[in-house]
């Protein structure tokens, strides 16, 4: 059995923001084209786990993923989420995540609510890259009284409330560029109606690590997942694919 390569523990927040009509909107921000990783595609907002994040977490991994959601959150897209109480001053808790202060000193006195970010899925390609992360992806549904959504135009240039159909129709329509793991979650989310529904479905498939193979199939190669995971599409044209 071969070992997998060393990988980089990250975490995405998938953020559910439901509408009177209509499936929700999920927010995705588009990396900046310079970015070694997954430069130009959208994207859900996260990023690699700090050691800050472990230090809050008290050693536990899980717990240190869910606050690497929540704080990359507030640094890209200035959003709380998974906090006891909204804060008066979120900008200035962005600020400081900006300026280097781990999320335990730009708390102050608000507490955490880990358990607002519902575990999903976790993904761990192997394929040669110059960064390889261990990403674990979490849902959240937005505060109604969450403040609006405002880019960092650093990492990212820019946001889009949409559903998870229109970025598929963006992406095979060639408007918007979504990397392979990104386009499987959005398949799956594709099929709910509500936040509730996809929290069902998370629990009915608890996230086990995938880790993407090559596989030819008549004499083609598809890049493919296991097909126990609760994913409609778990194979793709190895020539089609977007690796990050």
């Amino acid at each position: 059995m071969s070992t997998l390569p060393p990988a980089i523990p990250a975490a995405t927040l998938v953020i559910f923001r439901e509408r009177d009509a209509g499936p929700p909107e999920l927010l995705m921000v588009e990396r900046a084209r310079a970015m070694a990783f997954a430069g130009g595609a959208l994207v859900f907002p996260g990023g690699r786990v700090d050691p800050g994040d472990h230090a809050l977490a008290g050693g536990d991994d899980e717990a240190a993923s869910r606050i690497a959601a929540i704080r990359e959150t507030i640094e890209e897209v200035g959003l709380a989420i998974g906090l006891e109480s909204a804060p008066d001053a979120i900008a200035a808790m962005r600020a400081r995540l900006h300026a280097g202060d781990p999320l335990a000193a730009a708390l102050g006195d608000t507490a955490l609510a880990l358990d607002a970010l519902e575990p999903f899925a976790r993904w761990r390609p192997a394929h040669a890259h110059a960064r390889i992360f261990d990403t674990r992806f979490y849902l959240a549904r937005l505060p109604q009284d969450a403040a609006d959504a405002q880019i960092d135009a650093t990492e990212n240039v820019r946001l889009v409330w949409t559903t998870a159909a229109a970025v598929l129709d963006d992406a095979d329509a060639g408007r918007a560029t979504i990397i392979f793991p990104t386009r499987r979650v959005l398949e799956r989310l594709a099929r709910f109606a509500t936040y509730d529904a996809a929290v069902a479905d998370a629990r009915a498939y608890p996230p086990r690590t995938i880790t993407p193979w090559i596989e030819e199939r008549d004499g083609v190669d598809y890049l493919c997942i296991p097909d126990d995971l609760g994913y409609p599409v778990t194979a793709e044209r190895l020539t089609d694919t977007v690796r990050g």
